[in-house]
């Protein structure tokens, strides 16, 4: 009778054991989750099914409490959120609370992992060892940023290597928007103990084709809702620019920046000079063109640029092994979305800087080659370094 008793008690202290286990292990999922911007309610908002694969949300953390959130729809950053200058948390990528407001939104790149082909084709139109190949004219007359469903719109597989690496990859099959070969795709995404957030691409095919990959995350380091971008000061490390046609393709030259309002050699608020009669700010409507960076020491990831954010004291300085990047104003933002935090996307409230090779390189014998051939590997790499100033 009294083994019966103390076997008894035993067994209640196991269970209460076990509740307590469980009870710590949910709630530390639930702070994981609760602590970022996107809370549980959010995070079901990212849980969908789209052609036959499921999505999620998913987070990165260092030992400075900085973040950045992720799905695997697009492979897509949704969010990076690090303190300000008085300590506010502020999140400095602009997007959505949910996987359907991005399919729905007029601006299908927030964020996005941008592929085969980042930027802009003329005529949709490219040829490889003499045969020519037809992309989705997306962008009339021309094809951007892969073609009508680029890799913005597709699922991929993801694995969360540890608490500061995501690895995501994509099988972009033959043919697909009209790109020859098998593409396998991998990016990984990593957050360092220094607030950078690195950005690992790569690629292998099983037949020649042409690869440009890019992010497209739009960022206002004053932070959602704080307003236009035009006081946030701008360094680009480049001499020369691309100039483009009326449709933004680049003409195939390169000119210098001096003289002209794409002279951001010193750091300039970037709305300074954004209204200058000047036919290339007519054409992209602001700031849209590729800036030729200058040439960094051999194997060492070359400064690009570097942003401020005026209000919030936020620095973002970008590397890359990319030879140019992409400064887009925010030129086409037209209210027409609403963030996650409420705000719209109005007029030129966010900046993108996309690191790449130079648009319409395919038919820019000239410019830098974006062939890739079988057994070759695609490899490039950049950085968004955060600090804050005071």
């Amino acid at each position: 009778m009294i083994l019966h008793r103390k076997l008894q008690l035993l067994g209640c202290c196991l269970l209460v054991l076990i509740a307590c286990n469980s009870t710590t292990e949910k709630d530390s999922e639930i702070a994981t989750v609760s602590s970022s911007i996107y809370n549980l309610q959010s995070k079901i908002d990212f849980q969908k099914i789209i052609d036959g694969k499921n999505t999620d949300l998913f987070i990165i953390r260092n030992k400075n409490n900085v973040e950045a959130a992720f799905t695997n729809y697009g492979a897509r950053i949704l969010s990076f959120s690090i303190p300000d200058r008085s300590g506010k948390l502020t999140d400095v990528v602009v997007g959505f609370a949910g996987v359907e407001a991005y399919q729905k939104s007029t601006e299908p790149y927030f964020g996005a992992t941008i592929g085969r082909y980042g930027n802009r084709i003329a005529g949709g139109k490219f040829m490889l060892d003499g045969k020519v190949y037809s992309i989705f004219i997306n962008n009339s007359p021309n094809a951007l940023h892969g073609g009508k469903k680029g890799f913005q719109d597709v699922v991929w597989d993801v694995r969360q290597l540890n608490g500061q690496t995501l690895e995501f990859s994509y099988l972009s099959k033959d043919m697909e928007e009209g790109f020859p070969g098998n593409l396998q795709v991998k990016v990984i995404y990593s957050l360092s103990d220094d607030n950078e957030l690195m950005i690992n691409y790569e690629a292998s095919t099983d037949k020649k084709t042409i690869v440009n990959l890019t992010n497209h995350a739009f960022f206002n380091l004053n932070g959602e809702g704080s307003g236009n971008i035009l006081n946030h000061t701008l360094k680009i490390n480049a001499e020369q620019y691309t100039p483009v046609d009326s449709t933004l393709i680049p003409l195939g030259k390169l000119d210098s920046v001096a003289g002209s309002p794409f002279d951001f050699r010193q750091a300039t608020k970037i709305g300074d000079r954004i209204e200058d009669d000047n036919i290339q700010l007519k054409y992209g409507k602001g700031y849209d063109h590729n800036f030729v960076l200058n040439s960094g020491q051999n194997g060492i990831m070359n400064s690009a640029a570097i942003v401020t954010g005026e209000k919030s004291g936020i620095v973002m300085e970008i590397f890359t092994r990319e030879p140019g990047i992409q400064f887009y104003s925010g030129n086409f933002m037209q209210g027409k979305n609403t963030f996650k935090g409420g705000s719209k996307d109005d007029f030129r409230t966010a900046f993108c800087l996309e690191t790449q090779h130079f648009p319409d390189s395919p038919n820019q014998p000239s410019f830098p080659t974006t062939v890739l051939n079988p057994g070759e590997v695609y490899k490039t790499n950049t950085i968004y370094k955060f600090s804050v100033i005071k």
